[in-house]
């Protein structure tokens, strides 16, 4: 006897991870098989494409197959006709046993009963009856991660800090990725609720799963279990999240997280004469002592034939300045700006009242400030919009607009 080969727990219905199934056939076409004795075709194969290629193939190696249960040999002349009957009966009883699973899990849908896997869902365990119960260590990384989004970073520069961090993922190890930080984000489950059947089976042989865009019905299950993050929290980042889409769309950036804390700038400062973004170049640069780095409008040098942008570039320096003395203004003028958005926290905009609670917080505290606060520009700021006459425009989160002079 060659050997035993056993699947534990291993659908039939493809061979793809079937380890000991394809090594029985790797044994088989290398000489070492001349009979497989299977209880019956359904634990041979319970997809009819697979079954027969698989009998075929062995066939014309002179390998024998024994179908204990259906007493079917496979070298025998009527062997083919009646495993072709069979093994299709074999895979309409899986796609039945399919139906009724995925039934049940949609029953259980309909019950606003959870079904999720927590083994890679950050901030959660499972109890032992299977609710979700929160992972408080793990759970301070989910808020950490949603502060400092409202905070002004972007899910590029969080996950690189997690990384510099030293921070672990649900897999113990210090590795994050950009988009699974904006999943994070946008995962209703962190508020405690339960968007139920994001993605389908499309096909049970296949078990390839799709998003759900309409094809089946989906449950939503407020308050289903314990929340990270509050409701009012996690609505604010969903609209810092639209507020940047549009932003990008709106002056044709591809994605606003292009500025990082070595240039800050980056896809924030906009041409007051025709709306398009400037960009930031460097002059002398083979020269330290005459190397400076400007913000031009991209709109300066268009085409040939066709007439660029009259606006001025603005140096480096003059943008960085400009931040410091915008910052220096609001904690002079402190009082106005904490009664202005004292009013703002009244606000039925989500986002207007935790940015308002958010700069109330910063100014309350804070004095004048010599050099430039990364961590506070990226807070405070949306953008700064340039001029062709010598103003340039900084305008705050909030809607403020102060100008200021380019000297």
């Amino acid at each position: 006897m060659a050997g035993i080969y056993a699947d534990e727990g291993i659908s039939g219905t493809s061979t793809k991870k079937r380890e000991q199934f394809n090594k029985m056939i790797e044994d088989c076409m290398a000489g070492n098989i001349d009979l497989i004795v299977t209880k019956s075709i359904s634990r041979f194969a319970r997809n009819t494409l697979d079954c027969l290629k698989y009998v075929r193939q062995l066939k014309d190696s002179g390998v024998e197959i024994y179908f204990e249960k259906e007493n079917i040999r496979t070298l025998d002349n009527q062997g083919e006709t009646l495993l072709t009957i069979l093994s299709s009966l074999a895979q309409d009883e899986s796609r039945s046993i399919s139906e009724s699973s995925t039934w049940g899990i949609r029953r259980r849908f309909e019950q606003g009963k959870l079904h999720v896997n927590h083994a890679k869902f950050l901030g959660y365990d499972k109890d032992k009856v299977g609710n979700l119960v929160v992972n408080e260590k793990q759970a301070k990384i989910v808020r950490r991660i949603y502060r400092e989004f409202l905070d002004g970073k972007g899910a590029n520069r969080i996950a690189r800090d997690l990384e510099l961090g030293g921070v672990t993922n649900w897999n113990g190890k210090a590795k994050w990725y950009e988009s699974s930080i904006r999943k994070m984000l946008t995962n209703e489950k962190y508020k405690g609720d339960a968007l139920l059947q994001k993605t389908y089976t499309v096909d049970f042989l296949s078990k390839k799963r799709a998003d759900n865009n309409g094809e089946v019905p989906q449950y939503y299950v407020e308050d289903s279990h314990p929340a990270i993050i509050d409701k009012e929290m996690w609505e604010a980042v969903q609209l810092e999240m639209e507020r940047r889409r549009n932003f990008a769309l709106q002056y044709g950036i591809q994605k606003l997280e292009y500025a990082t804390t070595s240039n800050p700038f980056a896809g924030r400062v906009i041409c007051g004469s025709c709306g398009q973004v400037f960009g930031r170049k460097v002059w002398n640069s083979t020269d330290d002592r005459f190397r400076r780095i400007i913000w031009r409008c991209n709109g300066k040098y268009p085409a040939k034939g066709e007439k660029g942008c009259e606006s001025r570039h603005v140096d480096d320096v003059v943008l960085y300045q400009a931040f410091v003395n915008v910052f220096n203004m609001m904690v002079e003028n402190k009082d106005y700006f904490l009664a202005k958005w004292k009013e703002l926290r009244e606000s039925d905009n989500q986002l207007q009242r935790y940015k308002s609670k958010q700069f109330s917080k910063i100014i309350t505290v804070a004095g004048w400030i010599k050099d430039f606060d990364v961590d506070l520009y990226f807070a405070l700021t949306e953008k700064v919009v340039v001029y062709g006459d010598g103003r340039l425009m900084v305008v705050l989160l909030d809607g403020t607009e102060v100008e200021c002079l380019i000297e």
